[in-house]
This record gives structure tokens, sequence and C-alpha cells, in this order.
């Protein structure tokens, strides 16, 4: 779900207000709308199929922090509610089922999540924290973001209550992120995670929610814009400085070229990122070069990103299936007579 995350985020928010709405709902747009809805609706077949199987609780919830990663099911199905309401309105009431079982997805997921944090305080697992927990804050934020695309005049009240639940997390998973690597020892190499981008993605997210809602000022939404700013900055940075360490580690094969799911977070928050931008950069009282180079220049840094990791994503499958092609045919040589 991590990939329909991003890839829908790539789709909706910078492809759609780089090259205009024309873009957006001409055959290309919605050719990438149903690609994305597509992996969507594959990816719940696999729930389906590993709850049926027995296998659901030791893939998904017996790891103690990898429980957040349920937040990508909630956000992705957010997205793709949102795609889905605008790329065919006619079906709109598809959407407004997808927000109501979204919802009660979601506050099964807040359940899991607070119960989780009580737990990781009292055996003081803060040693394996990283940026997954703050799929609670995209995760909620995505919920404002769908319920007021599907819902016109959606209540302030909810409007508000969500967003403070979503900042209150924010802060939480920050704390405990930051507790982890004051309090511990950690090599860059080793323990630099990569959904630590999630830092500056869960709050570019928060801007957007309040800049939907309409009832945070745009001053608010300039200082989160600039906060994420500053974090973005400052999370690349290290991962620049994590990059060249791996090289010297590893090599530049196994530093770069390896895949991992959690890769894709990355796309997500850079997308998220140039999307709160391009919503709100005529508000921003901050120098053109900056704005510019984000808007115009960005938009291709996200682009290339995700043919990276679509390109690793599919070498990754290949290898996996020549594997299991060769451990298939170990199987049968064994079980031959002949």
């Amino acid at each position: 779900m991590a990939m329909v995350m991003a890839f829908g985020i790539v789709t909706q928010g910078v492809l759609l207000n780089y090259f205009g709405i024309q873009f957006f709902q001409h055959i290309f747009g919605k050719i990438l709308s149903i690609i994305n809805l597509s992996l969507w609706f594959a990816f719940i077949l696999s729930f389906i199929i590993a709850s049926l199987d027995g296998k659901f609780k030791d893939i998904h919830y017996s790891n103690l922090i990898n429980r957040f990663g349920i937040g990508t099911w909630i956000a992705g199905t957010s997205i793709n509610g949102i795609l889905f309401y605008k790329q065919f309105f006619q079906w709109g009431f598809i959407s407004v089922i997808i927000a109501i079982i979204n919802i009660v997805l979601w506050i099964i997921y807040i359940g899991i999540s607070v119960k989780t944090f009580l737990e990781i305080s009292r055996t003081k697992s803060y040693r394996n924290v990283h940026g997954i927990l703050l799929l609670t804050t995209v995760s909620t934020q995505s919920i404002v973001l769908l319920l007021n695309t599907v819902f016109k005049e959606f209540p302030d009240i909810f409007n508000l209550s969500l967003l403070i639940i979503g900042f209150c997390f924010y802060l939480v998973c920050v704390f405990f992120i930051l507790y982890r690597y004051i309090k511990n020892s950690w090599s860059i190499e080793m323990d630099w995670n990569n959904t630590n981008c999630i830092l500056h993605g869960a709050l570019s997210i928060s801007g957007i929610a309040c800049l939907v809602t309409g009832i945070i000022s745009i001053d608010t939404i300039r200082l989160i814009w600039r906060a994420a700013l500053i974090i973005f900055i400052t999370v690349e940075s290290i991962e620049i400085y994590r990059l060249f360490k791996r090289i010297k580690h590893y090599g530049f094969k196994k530093a770069i070229f390896i895949y991992d799911v959690t890769q894709w977070s990355r796309v997500f928050t850079f997308a998220m990122f140039y999307t709160l931008t391009s919503l709100i950069h005529t508000h921003l009282f901050i120098g053109s070069f900056v704005i510019d180079t984000i808007l115009n220049e960005g938009v291709w840094g996200v682009i290339i990103l995700l043919m990276f990791e679509l390109m690793l994503c599919f070498s990754d499958l290949i290898k996996a299936n020549k594997h299991s092609s060769r451990q298939i045919g170990k199987e049968n040589e064994v079980s031959s007579p002949f």
C-alpha cells in the first residue's frame, strides 16, 4: 500500500498541479488512476487471502513496530477514494462507501496504534522505532482529505477534531523517534530508516488537510510549510550523508540498487511536499528562486524518483521469480524417481 500511496499522490498531487486539470481528466490521467485503483484492489485481495490462510497476524500484527504500517492501507484507500471520485464522478456513491469503510478501518487502526504506543513505553522498546509511527498522522489527515472531497459541507467540528488528533500523533511520534536516537547508540548506515522522511511528509499532508478544510488561517499553514521545509532539508541532508556512508561501507551497487518497500515513503513524502508548495505558493513570503525551483524542477525530481523506484521494484520481482523457479526446479529434481 506504500506504493499505492506514492503513486496516488504523484498522480493526484504532483502531475495534476503541474500539468493542469486537462491532463488529469485526459485519457493518460485516467489510465494512471485506473492503474493505481487496480493496484489498490489487488493489495486488498492479498490482505483477504492472508486472513483466510491464517497468516494475517504473523505478517501484519505480530511485530510491534510494523503494526503502524497498517496506516498505509488507510492513506492508500483515501487517495484512491479521492481519485475515483474525481475521475468517475458519476459513480460518486462508490467513493462514499469507500469513505465509510475507511473511517471504520481508521478507528480500528487508531485503537491499535494507541495500544502499541503504550506497549512501547511499558516495555521500553524505543530502540526499534522509526518514521513508520508517523503513519498515524498521515492516515488521520488523509481521512480529512477524503471526507472533504466526498462530502461537501463536512462539519467543521469534525474537521478540527481530526486535525488536532493528527497533530497530537505527530508530536508523540517525534518524541518517540528523537528519544530513540538521543538515548541509544546508533550508526547512520544501519540504523537510519528510510521511513524517517515521513517526518516532513506528515507535516506536508497536515498542511494540505488544513488548507482543504478552510478552517485554519493561512498564516498557520504558512508556518507548517516552513517547518516542513526545514525538516525536509535536515532529513534529506542526513539521507545524502547516509548515502555516501553506505557507498563506502557496502559498495555502489548494494548501497543504491537494492529494493526495499520502505523506499516508497520517500516518493510519497517528496510528492506531498511538492503538492503543499504548489497549493499555497502564492501565499508564501519567500524568495521566488526557492519556490520556482521547487515548482519547476521539483516535479521532475519526483518523477525521476518514481521511475527509479519502479525500476528497482520490477528488478526485485524478476529476481524473486527466478529464485522461485529455481527452487521449484530443485524440488522437482529431488522428488523425481529418475
